[in-house]
């Protein structure tokens, strides 16, 4: 059986909304059975697939940078492991291993999603304070009180309270400085300003139309403690081609022309992957797709527990190396070398909405190939195929028309492979930083799943 998946069918979505991100407010799926399947409905999701969709939700009501909020759903889809595995025969948990594990006879269904909901909840609770009602509003319909901040292992609350209060507190420390809203911790100050450039071959904070200059993103993220390597240096990718040689001027001329004679397809690959703010963004793009595999699949609260966890720890990780990266090679983007380096495109522009011109950090690596690569690795390995037919109904306008367009995947690479594309379609990335964080990504991916497969197999050394 298999399935084609739409989002959002039927609706006709503006070119505004998606420059502002396509998935502002997650999806609302509709599996439709294809080659013989039959039809079908969304199938009722897990207790973990009911927060997983709290998380999407989170991260596009707030303002938080795209590794920020990849480091929250590995926070919180571990904080919901480590609870579950409390009630499994083998695994352990990231932060007390199998020390609570609790006996055969408590290892019910029931137990299982109380401790993992306490353990999910006090985590978003942690990194979303400002969504605290709609987290309890699910906390109440679900039979639980929020209120019940019971340590008592001997229960399932106190078991899902313990696990995310130890996970919080590694992860207050773990470099992220989430306590002081995330603050840069290295001091670092721009080469070039949103309003002159010293050396355009470093990063430039840009002025936008609306006359915001955004200020980059967690610069100090490649401080933050990976899951499943040892530094975030150690898969740092070669450097990039050096500004202004043969090889520069010929990936920016691709740019340039890319972004001149984009075809409507093209375009419309543009706005689906904007995910810029008030958008769930990369890291909570591939969450809203482990949602359609589970979905797809039926999963059930033990197969979601260790899909969400594995996929999570895999965008956090992406978002670690990438960052640490970007702040390494500190790259200009496009828009500061081509208005440098081409001339008579001092006004050139990205194709990109101009409430959100170009991303507020440097170029080298892609964030969206390094992310959706490492995701893709995950997604791949855990179902034991890379197929996944995925059909998401695309528009964009033009200036006195919306034309409707769809484009069908068949594969996790070949989404992961679009995504980091689009970038350069819209005029914001190179190839190289494209191809180097796809290699990158699919590096991250296969180390989080051989760490996490430790974890579920209760295999991992010291456990």
């Amino acid at each position: 059986m298999c399935y084609t998946i739409f989002v959002n069918k039927g609706t006709v979505l503006t070119r505004r909304r998606f420059l502002a991100g396509a998935l502002a407010l997650p999806p609302t799926l509709a599996l439709v059975g294809c080659g013989g399947g039959g039809g079908g409905s969304t199938p009722s999701r897990s207790v973990s697939g009911r927060w997983a969709q709290e998380v999407l939700n989170a991260i596009s009501s707030t303002t938080l940078g795209p590794p920020m909020n990849a480091r929250a759903i590995a926070m919180v889809h571990t904080a919901a492991f480590d609870a579950w595995a409390c009630y499994d025969a083998v695994a352990v948990g990231t932060q007390l291993r199998g020390s609570l594990r609790r006996p055969e006879g408590e290892r019910t269904q029931g137990n299982k999603e109380e401790a993992v909901s306490f353990a999910t909840y006090r985590a978003l609770v942690d990194l979303y304070p400002s969504q605290k009602v709609a987290f309890d509003s699910l906390m109440t319909s679900l039979g639980y009180d929020p209120a019940n901040l019971s340590l008592d292992t001997t229960t399932a609350a106190g078991i899902g309270n313990r696990c995310a209060q130890e996970l919080l507190s590694f992860h207050h420390t773990d470099g992220a400085n989430q306590l002081n809203s995330y603050a840069d911790t290295t001091g670092y100050v721009p080469v070039n300003g949103p309003d002159s450039v010293v050396d355009p071959k470093y990063w430039q904070q840009i002025r936008f139309p609306n006359g915001s200059a955004p200020a980059y993103i967690a610069p100090h993220w490649g401080l933050v403690t990976p899951f499943a390597f040892a530094s975030s240096s150690a898969l740092r990718p070669v450097a990039p081609p050096e500004f202004g040689s043969a090889l520069y001027i010929a990936q920016m001329n691709d740019v340039i022309k890319l972004t001149a004679d984009l075809t409507a397809q093209q375009r419309a690959l543009v706005e689906y992957w904007a995910d810029g703010p008030r958008s769930v963004q990369p890291p909570g793009h591939w969450l809203f797709f482990a949602t359609a595999v589970s979905d797809r699949d039926q999963y059930d609260l033990d197969r979601d527990v260790k899909l969400f966890f594995t996929l999570g720890n895999a965008v956090m990780d992406a978002g670690i190396g990438c960052w640490e990266c970007k702040r390494f090679y500190n790259t200009s983007r496009p828009i500061t070398a081509i208005r440098a380096l081409s001339p008579g495109t001092g006004s050139w522009v990205p194709a990109q909405s101009s409430d959100f011109l170009t991303p507020p950090f440097p170029e080298y690596t892609s964030g969206h190939s390094t992310f959706s690569a490492a995701a893709a690795e995950v997604l791949k390995r855990f179902t034991g195929s890379d197929t996944f037919v995925y059909s998401p109904s695309i528009s964009r306008s033009a200036v006195t028309r919306i034309e409707s367009l769809v484009t069908t995947w068949t594969t996790f690479s070949e989404i992961a492979d679009q995504a980091g594309a689009s970038r350069r379609y819209g005029g914001i990335h190179f190839e190289t930083a494209d191809i180097e964080g796809r290699k990158m990504g699919r590096t991250i991916g296969g180390l989080v799943w051989d760490k996490a497969q430790a974890y579920i197999n209760g295999t991992l050394d010291g456990s």
